[in-house]
């Protein structure tokens, strides 16, 4: 399997067969393993080019190494899932209870060990550097010459610093302004795969939001430096056509800001809730936010035509049925 799967892989990131005028990649987070209604068939229908997972891919929460893999082999032996496997690649980073410990960072003590099960999940070989290398970041290229879409996973877990709950709890975390998310090898890294790269968009997922700063949740700003750091990485390097793709929140919704220096805004898709969302919707602030928050369940989907004289891309959120929750076209130049 692990050969057949990464011979799909090879063939398809590396860009032979992408004569098509389209590229669809499909991405989601936050599946209950034991959840008797998933999307997978509605991913399928939508024929993606790839599927991304962004992280809760299961609800492993303990410090049991059997526990956890004892759940990825449930969540992987689904027959829809299996058909998704025999569909379309699949890649992915994690979050925090697929990591092991909610709202864990580097202190959890399993780390290296979950890693391992996270990537046999995702049948990376025994012999990939992802293996050997601390945390589970990656970078996959789609297409080729001219049609080339690069994706960039990231780590928020592995080095992540801690932080701290505000009193009452409900109202947050205390920002932590000198700590760091991706620790210095994975900014390293990221440098790299960004500086230039000759990819004609850039899809960058992230476990946590990255744009939306209010709700008291995980986010990128409760590390302010660090989520200006990234910025000022962007406007440095000038990638071309950026969008963060993001999960762990049980909703979905678009969030855009403007970054001086940058010649295009920059987009933050959450796509949350798989098998689950809020029980209630309710309002959340958000001053980022483009068209509207979607409280079901959801898969995101970035449709990117290239047949226009300037590439363009559309961000739409489909649910059960495939429903089509909300569809956003943006354009970079």
């Amino acid at each position: 399997m692990h050969h057949r799967f990464f011979s799909a892989l090879f063939f398809l990131l590396s860009g032979l067969g992408f004569a098509q005028e389209q590229t669809v990649i499909t991405f989601g987070s936050c599946s209950r393993q034991d959840a008797g209604e998933q999307l997978w068939k509605e991913v399928i229908a939508q024929n993606p080019s790839l599927w991304i997972w962004l992280g809760d891919n299961i609800y492993g929460d303990s410090h049991d190494m059997a526990v956890l893999q004892q759940k990825y082999e449930l969540q992987k032996a689904q027959p829809d899932y299996q058909q998704l496997i025999k569909t379309c690649p699949i890649i992915g980073t994690w979050d925090d209870h697929d990591y092991g410990v909610n709202d864990g960072g580097r202190a959890y003590a399993r780390k290296k060990e979950s890693q391992q099960l996270l990537l046999d999940f995702l049948d990376v070989p025994a012999g990939n550097p992802r293996r050997a290398r601390a945390g589970a970041y990656s970078s996959y290229v789609v297409g080729q010459g001219d049609r080339q879409v690069k994706v960039i996973l990231l780590d928020t877990r592995f080095f992540r610093d801690t932080v701290y709950k505000l009193s009452p709890p409900e109202v947050g975390y205390k920002p932590n302004t000198t700590g760091t998310i991706l620790g210095e090898e994975q900014w390293k890294w990221l440098e790299k795969e960004l500086k230039n790269s000759p990819a004609a968009f850039h899809i960058i997922g992230s476990s946590i939001q990255v744009i939306s700063s209010e709700h008291p949740y995980e986010k990128w700003a409760n590390f302010p430096s660090e989520r200006e750091r990234l910025f000022q990485l962007l406007v440095k390097l000038q990638p071309k056509n950026v969008l963060f793709v993001s999960g762990d929140r049980h909703i979905g919704e678009v969030s855009k800001t403007t970054v001086p220096g940058l010649p295009y805004q920059l987009y933050d898709f959450t796509s949350s809730g798989l098998t689950h969302t809020w029980q209630t919707a309710r309002e959340e602030k958000n001053q980022f936010r483009v068209g509207q928050l979607i409280v079901e369940k959801n898969y995101g989907l970035i449709r990117i035509n290239w047949n226009n004289v300037l590439p363009a891309m559309q961000l739409e959120l489909y649910g059960k049925e495939n429903h089509l929750w909300q569809s956003i076209p943006i354009r970079f130049n």
